[in-house]
């Protein structure tokens, strides 16, 4: 049986490129007002939080740029606004009408510090009540966990993030992010087959830890709050990798499934180490190497780009394998803190 999210995986690299034909003097003009500002706050919730993590984690190790992420709730009760400071806020949702992020980008405005935001929703309301507003090109999606949507977030994010830093390889990372497209959707045909036998392999198990660090942390908590938990119905934890040890060690032993991204970042020496332990206790592991999918010359700051396709494949089967469509919900929308 094909699901709706199988269109929505593949129609990736068609959203990557609509949205950098269309947005680009938008996110250049947004990209020239970072340059002058002191701070950048990024929000977001779900898998929207996932893409500031990663792009927050991949400037923090190449660049002086100062970042902060903020769920959109907690935004909304940050004591540390300064009326007119020189700041920037940058609000993600998918939907554009996240209520906390929202509530967010309000904030901001209230404290007049410049709000973009950044959905895939023309006529939502972040988009309409934003200083800026970019609308990612991956038309209207129903895969709960995001696909086109994510993806399509997190370039906007790396686009302008790193054109404004003083990254010294910005301009081979930003030729590369906009070729980042068909690079996916190679990757989403060559990892097709072995991410199904995978998936089918691991489908009987019921919860997943999912690690990586540096960017690659951003995803793996993608990864489990929001593929794992709600695209698969499986129960899962994201950590850093040098979280490891604080805990998840004591639960390791053989067969407990651990899910490693590992891309060769000088913060990777730890998911080196915590590999293998792991192996040594006969874990039940699953080790995705950037190696693996890209040449050594790939910038390893776009690894969540690579990294996503063998994981939506995973994710979609190992639903599939459990009689599950890997894009529905079960109770996300009926709760509300009005």
């Amino acid at each position: 049986m094909k699901y709706k999210m199988y269109d929505e995986i593949m129609e990736q690299k068609d959203a990557l490129i609509k949205t950098f034909e269309s947005e680009a003097s938008l996110l250049d003009n947004i990209s020239s007002i970072v340059e002058k500002k002191d701070k950048v706050y990024l929000v977001g919730c779900g898998s929207s939080i996932s893409t500031c993590y990663s792009v927050r984690d991949a400037l923090t190790s190449c660049s002086t740029i100062d970042i902060d992420v903020f769920t959109g709730f907690e935004f909304t009760y940050n004591k540390k606004l300064i009326v007119d400071e020189n700041s920037i806020v940058i609000c993600t949702s998918q939907s554009g009408e996240t209520g906390d992020t929202v509530a967010a980008l309000r904030k901001a405005q209230k404290f007049k510090i410049p709000a973009v935001s950044i959905s895939n929703e023309p006529d939502s309301t972040m988009t309409k009540e934003a200083d800026y507003g970019i609308v990612s090109r991956g038309g209207r999606e129903t895969a709960i966990l995001g696909t086109k949507t994510y993806v399509t977030q997190l370039a906007c994010l790396y686009y302008i993030l790193f054109k404004a830093s003083d990254y010294e390889n910005k301009d081979k990372l930003l030729d590369e992010l906009k070729n980042i497209g068909s690079l996916l959707d190679d990757l989403l045909k060559s990892t097709h087959d072995e991410s199904k036998k995978l998936a089918e392999l691991f489908k009987d198990e019921e919860i997943f830890y999912c690690l990586g660090s540096g960017p690659n942390f951003g995803l793996s908590y993608k990864l489990a709050m929001t593929m794992f938990m709600e695209g698969a119905l499986k129960h899962a934890c994201p950590l850093y990798s040098a979280e490891f040890r604080h805990g998840l060690i004591e639960r390791a032993e053989k067969g407990v499934p651990a899910v490693f991204l590992n891309s060769g970042f000088e913060s990777d020496v730890i998911t080196d180490k915590a590999i293998d332990f792991c192996e040594k206790l006969e874990m039940n592991l699953i080790i995705y190497n950037l190696s693996d999918y890209v040449d050594d010359d790939f910038d390893k700051l776009l690894s969540p780009f690579v990294f996503i396709a063998p994981l939506e494949w995973f994710i979609y089967y190992l639903a599939h394998f459990n009689n599950e469509d890997p894009g529905s919900t079960r109770h996300i929308g009926k709760v509300r803190y009005d």
